[in-house]
């Protein structure tokens, strides 16, 4: 077996970070040794999110078995996703912006069988995968990223579903949201769509044009959430999705 070394386009601050993370959980189990230290640990799990890694590659790399490898990644992945701010802290955040962009993407799984096939399957992009909404400031900073939902969820279902539609609303956070959301209502504003035979007058191009420019930078975080190749085609099961997500939110929201 060859080995190799690979840069990892993380600052040494994310490493630091999961690294006190790490120690902090073994100072409260009272654990006393671990195959890892803890910077190692922490390295494997960033090797793990940002470059999707199988564990067997992983353990081969870490020199430790294939087991223990899955074992630290989990551990460290739900100690990040609990520090994941929720949807009520992201509401505080996004009400001293002049306004948040609502966006979905679908992040592909591979490890489907039976009725999951049907549930994960997106028709929209023609894959199995899940449903994740987020959220971004007009600077096109991540503010949140939800829960993980199956891919045959509609976005506007899905942000119904997780209460950002009604907790933007309550607040009077305006929102901008492209043209799968229309009959959101509340504060989400959408771009006017053409119907069957009719054109759009001018002023209504105008809108939609500026519309257009102003949720384009939802399109930032989308590509930031896909930075970490993990979210690009993960092999882990669907249930794990949701603290994958998390884990990352926490790991975007340190590095600022």
């Amino acid at each position: 077996m060859m080995f190799y070394r690979a840069a990892l386009d993380l600052s040494p601050s994310a490493r630091e970070f999961v690294a006190d993370l790490v120690r902090g959980h073994r100072t409260a189990l009272g654990s006393r040794w671990r195959r890892l230290p803890p910077g190692r640990q922490a390295l494997l799990v960033l090797v793990y999110l940002r470059r999707n890694e199988t564990f067997a590659r992983l353990a081969a790399a870490f020199g430790v078995g294939v087991a223990t490898a899955h074992r630290y990644v989990t551990e460290v992945i739900d100690l990040l996703a609990e520090l994941a701010p929720d949807l009520r802290q992201a509401l505080r955040i996004a009400r001293r912006k002049a306004y948040v962009v609502l966006d979905g993407t679908l992040a592909p799984i591979d490890r489907l069988s039976g009725a999951g096939d049907r549930l994960y399957y997106s028709g929209k992009h023609r894959r199995h995968g899940v449903n994740v909404q987020f959220l971004t400031d007009p600077h096109g900073e991540l503010i949140w990223a939800s829960p993980a939902l199956p891919g045959s969820v509609h976005d506007l279902t899905a942000a119904r579903e997780h209460g950002i539609i009604d907790g933007l609303t309550f607040w009077a956070t305006a929102g901008y949201a492209d043209k799968g959301y229309q009959g959101a209502g509340g504060a989400i504003g959408t771009p006017y769509k053409r119907k069957k035979g009719r054109r759009l007058g001018k002023r209504k191009k105008l809108f939609n044009r500026y519309h257009a420019k102003v949720r384009a930078v939802g399109e930032r975080s989308a590509a930031t959430l896909k930075q970490w190749h993990i979210l690009r085609k993960a092999r882990c099961s669907p249930s794990r999705m949701t603290a994958v997500v998390q884990a990352i939110l926490t790991l975007e929201h340190q590095g600022r």
